[in-house]
């Protein structure tokens, strides 16, 4: 089982992972075993993320999540299958941790007097320089 915050978990049944060849450097071990991780977190049918935490995980997701509701994370920087399989799994939840915190309502303020002030003159300047421009009339016609 994956905790990642006290009110949610995800159960090992829910995580796929396939291990393939990784890229990068690492001599002829790295044309022999296979390392790098593919975690496959299938978080649109998951019974243990709230709709909400859902919502927010896919637009934080980005281009991981799948079309299918899938989240895929690939780990490949170490050399050890284990270590690798340790970081795709933090990166998960991490990315679920910050899907979790609900995002702050927006405060709305008020312009101070002065701002407002100086709006309205800077304006009143504008339209006097604009209304300055046309036609020159010739004086004594």
């Amino acid at each position: 089982m994956l905790r990642v915050t006290e009110d949610i978990s995800i159960d090992e049944w829910e995580l796929l992972e396939s291990f393939t060849r990784a890229q990068g450097p690492g001599g002829q071990n790295v044309n022999k075993v296979s390392t790098a991780v593919e975690l496959r977190f299938e978080a649109e049918r998951s019974p243990n993320l709230p709709e909400p935490v859902k919502r927010r995980l896919r637009r934080l997701a980005g281009r991981r999540w799948t079309d299918s509701g899938a989240i895929v994370i690939r780990a490949e920087e170490t050399r050890s299958q284990t270590r690798n399989r340790a970081l795709a799994r933090e990166r998960l939840a991490e990315l679920i941790r910050a899907a979790a915190i609900p995002p702050t309502p927006r405060i709305r303020t008020r312009p101070t007097a002065g701002s407002v002030r100086r709006r309205l003159k800077a304006k009143a300047v504008r339209g006097a320089v604009k209304s300055l421009r046309g036609p020159v009339e010739a004086e004594g016609e």
